[in-house]
């Protein structure tokens, strides 16, 4: 590995209102390598990142590209300087077609127009790059997410950059997708590109990286070798805490489940369908129960859930709340029935970012009272103290912009406003996509208490032994359809679920 780094960054500090985000952090990365940068939500990663790519600026420290101190003054600037980033959460336009997204802002151009021609052209060859079959004319929010963050991928790795910054891009990808990204990793590297990789998955971690930089609540923890640290010690540094701490703090999810006591399904759906989005499917869920959706994506399940919360419009079948035959028409008539719903783009259909905490926390019961019917400040102040201490929010600033927390506690926000209006049913799609261990153990934790406390649940994740961890049974969707739904007792397998979803019947 060469000796000088392609990008180091020397004592970084970035605080925010109340809230030290980085202090004194160090960080080094090496042409040709494949670094990971690691921590728990809240430790600092997004912060790190944003000063790279100056959109935040640094309040001390320097930040040193190919041996020159330098000062990056905005995303535009990293950018021409040859830092590319991709973000989390997909940062495109999809009202544009895929290859304006993967050219806007250098478009091709002939006699000072745009030349569509050429720029469909060349966007053409960069998707098959990543062996991508699709259009490059059509519309980006004509595909699905995992799609789009590899658009993303696509027009960073066009830049022709010295550094790409991976922030997530596997978090919305299927096992295949990721392999595809894994392979234009291993290119780019061999070429002596430098990338900066963030996941929370540790066995892509393990598969990918050379190195790794552990940062711990805001500071630097170590850097490590990634063959020289296993994934044991490596949870232990991020938390802070040996691994059985964790299995504490998850304590009880992985004993035996109980079985509900009800009898009788506060919900019941039957045929329920939307034409393009998911065929006929029956689902009951019983006070007390978990239930999990497993599938590949663009399986259905979002689909499924969402016609649970009047979100999306039924084609046809019945649902029965309680035995009564309901139509949920919009998400306000589920509410108004006691269901809840916490989308998986927490983003751009959950939190509101220019908003406070508290703000966003009582959204949900406002709306479920009507705006004639004002909650009054004080009320507002007890209720968001209340539940920022009960979920562990960090920082405990009810006053603290939601779009300034880490990923996880802009996801306990998002629980926050749900469970403040005491619902009977919580839908939960996706919940810990993207967040770290300690936060994960945190929500899995908070689920399985609900339900034994009598609430309903329907838990929808990608990863498998999550889904097991914690749901009573498992609805395999597969093509948009419920092929299969299997009781966990105990013995059902991550296995058996994906021979299921390959199979497209019962295993």
């Amino acid at each position: 590995m060469p000796q000088q780094p392609v990008l180091e960054v020397r004592g970084i500090r970035k605080e925010f209102p109340g809230v030290v985000a980085l202090d004194g952090v160090d960080f080094r990365l090496f042409p040709g390598e494949v670094h990971a940068l690691m921590g728990e939500n809240g430790a600092g990663k997004s912060t790190l990142i944003k000063v790279l790519t100056g959109v935040h600026p640094a309040d001390g420290g320097e930040v040193v590209l190919a041996g020159r101190r330098v000062r990056i003054a905005g995303p535009l600037q990293a950018q021409q300087a040859g830092i590319s980033t991709v973000y989390q959460e997909v940062n495109l336009c999809p009202n544009l077609s895929v290859a304006e997204n993967i050219f806007i802002g250098r478009e091709p151009r002939r006699l000072g127009l745009i030349n569509w021609a050429e720029m469909r052209r060349r966007a053409a060859e960069l998707v098959r790059t990543l062996d991508l079959d699709i259009d490059v004319s059509a519309p980006l929010d004509s595909y699905s997410i995992a799609v789009q963050q590899l658009v993303a991928i696509v027009r960073a790795v066009d830049v022709s950059a010295k550094v790409l910054i991976l922030d997530e891009p596997t978090s919305s990808l299927d096992r295949d997708e990721v392999r595809q990204l894994f392979t234009v990793m291993q290119r780019l590297r061999d070429q002596g590109v430098a990338i900066l990789f963030v996941s929370h998955f540790l066995d892509q971690i393990y598969e990918i990286c050379d190195r790794m930089t552990v940062l711990r609540n805001g500071r630097l923890e170590g850097e490590y070798l990634t063959s020289e640290l296993n994934q044991v010690e490596l949870v232990s540094r991020m938390i802070g805490s040996e691994l059985a701490g964790l299995d504490q703090l998850a304590g009880g999810m992985r004993r035996e489940r109980s079985t509900p006591a009800a009898d009788r399904a506060f919900l019941q759906a039957e045929g329920l369908a939307r034409q393009g989005c998911v065929e006929p499917y029956d689902l009951a869920i019983r006070p007390g129960e978990v239930v999990g959706l497993a599938g590949l994506l663009g399986s259905g399940r979002t689909e499924a859930a969402r016609l649970l919360f009047g979100a999306d419009h039924k084609d046809r079948g019945t649902v029965r709340i309680n035995g009564t035959e309901t139509d949920l028409r919009s998400p306000r008539d589920a509410i108004g029935h006691g269901i809840a719903f916490c989308s998986e783009n927490r983003k751009t259909e959950g939190l509101v970012g220019e908003l406070t905490v508290r703000e966003n926390i009582v959204l949900a019961l406002q709306a479920a009272r009507g705006w004639a019917r004002p909650l009054s400040r004080t009320t507002q102040d007890k209720l968001a103290l209340r539940w920022i201490r009960t979920l562990d929010i960090r920082p405990g600033d009810p006053e603290a912009l939601v779009r300034n927390l880490s990923g996880g506690n802009q996801q306990k926000v998002l629980l926050a406003r749900w469970l403040i209006t005491d619902p009977k049913l919580l839908i939960l799609d996706e919940p810990t996509r993207g967040i770290d261990i300690g936060a994960k153990a945190e929500i899995q934790k908070l689920v399985a208490d609900l339900a034994e406390k009598g609430m309903a649940v329907l838990f929808i994740s990608a990863e498998l032994e999550e889904v097991l961890r914690l749901s009573h049974r498992v609805g395999v969707l597969r093509d948009r359809r419920m092929v299969a739904q299997l009781r966990n007792d105990g013995e059902l397998t991550p296995e058996r679920v994906l021979a299921t979803i390959a199979s497209g019947a019962e295993q």
